[in-house]
Parts: structure tokens; sequence; C-alpha cells
């Protein structure tokens, strides 16, 4: 199958995910997956319908951050001491937070609202769900940087469960582009050296420092809190 026929299938509703990428001239693996369509018949089974599409949409083109959301979202599964009221919905988030990062998707060039429009507008995803990946990691003062806090905000509020919120924070700020294991410190330097100080991101992650390493510590302290 070719690459014009896979995004075809893709976009249709037929996912096909890359599960390898040989250098070369590799003959991808494609499984087809049952089609999405509206996510009302997919609350089932939540994670499995967020990785497929999380797979669908960057593995192929954007293999490293399809590679830091795995990451993200194997940092949520050890989340699950936590009591959060849907651990599920945490790691939906988690897989799904770099969505927007998808070449077709990025229509603002924001990737949480291009994310986030793309879940509510194509899938119908839970409603908590899309505001997460449109606000991660306090995406709000990344759209004060680009002009775009008052639409990010009309249309996907900030959920109010803090523990939730911090938790994708803590989840996306400890993982590296490459999917592996950090520190919250070491995430924003690498940030600030991939992009340049002077950069959007550049500002907005010096500015939301403070409110990342307070949400980690936040997260880290409702862990050592639980029972053993």
């Amino acid at each position: 199958m070719s690459t014009d026929e896979l995004a075809s299938c893709t976009r249709g509703g037929l996912h096909g995910v890359i599960e390898r990428d040989h250098p070369g001239e590799p003959r991808p693996v494609v499984v087809f997956l049952a089609p999405l369509g509206r996510y009302g018949g997919m609350k089932d089974d939540l994670e499995r319908w967020a990785t497929e599409l999380a797979a669908a949409e960057l593995a192929g083109v954007r293999p490293r951050r399809w590679a830091h959301s795995q990451g993200v979202a194997a940092r949520a599964s050890q989340l699950a001491p936590l009591p959060l009221d849907q651990q599920g919905l945490l790691r939906a988030a988690a897989i799904l937070h770099d969505i927007g990062y998808a070449p077709r998707l990025a229509v603002t060039g924001f990737h949480p609202l291009d994310g986030a429009r793309f879940l509510r507008d194509a899938h119908g995803a839970d409603e908590r769900l899309v505001r997460l990946v449109a606000n991660h990691s306090f995406a709000l003062l990344e759209a004060e940087e680009r002009g775009l806090r008052e639409v990010l905000e009309g249309e996907f509020p900030l959920l109010e469960d803090q523990l939730l919120v911090d938790a994708l924070v803590w989840c996306d700020m400890t993982t590296t582009p490459d999917g592996e294991p950090t520190t919250a410190e070491a995430r924003v330097v690498e940030i600030v050296s991939r992009y340049g100080a002077g950069s959007v991101v550049g500002r907005f992650i010096r500015r939301a420092s403070p409110e990342i390493f307070a949400a980690v510590v936040r997260v880290e302290a409702a862990l050592v809190a639980q029972p053993r």
C-alpha cells in the first residue's frame, strides 16, 4: 500500500498504524483498525481508542513526538496510586496531548488548540479529555504569547480538578522528547535550548516554569502521601 493510500484510509476512518520504520526503503507493517467514527462508540475502551488515534496521526509523520507521547503515557501509568476519579482519562490525555503536532491538523500552529479542536470536531471526544489536551502543561500561558488566550479560554476552559491537571503536567514535563524519564528542571532547560530563549516557546516555558515545578511538587507529595 502506498503512503497516499494509507493516508486516504486514515482520513476515511480506517486507521493504519505503522509498526516499524527501518532505514532505506522499508515496507511498513500496517494494522487496519475498526473505524473510529464518533467517540460515543468507544467509551468502554478509551485508552485503546486514544492510543490507536495518536498512533495513526503521529507515528508515521512525527515519530519523535510519538515516542514522547508513549513515554508520557507510561509516566501516567505510574500515577495509578493517586486518588484520581478517572485514571483512564489521564492515560488517554497523556497519549493524545501532542496530537496537534500532526501536520494535517496544524491549522493555527498552536498544537494544544489544534489537537483539542480535532478531538472535539472530528471525534466528538469527551469534554474533559478535550479540555485536558487543550490546557496541558500550562498551555494558556503559551496561548497568551501567541495572542490566542481568549480563544483557548473561550473554547476549552481549564478543568477545576487540580490533581488531574497537575498529573498531566507531571507526566509531560518529566518525559524527554524521546520518551525517557527526566526531571522537570532538565526538561525546561532542554526546551529552552531547543527552541531558543527568545522564541515564543522559550518565553512561554520560562514564564511557566514556576507553575510547572509547583505542579510536579504537588503530584510527588500526593504520591508520597498514598498508603503503601
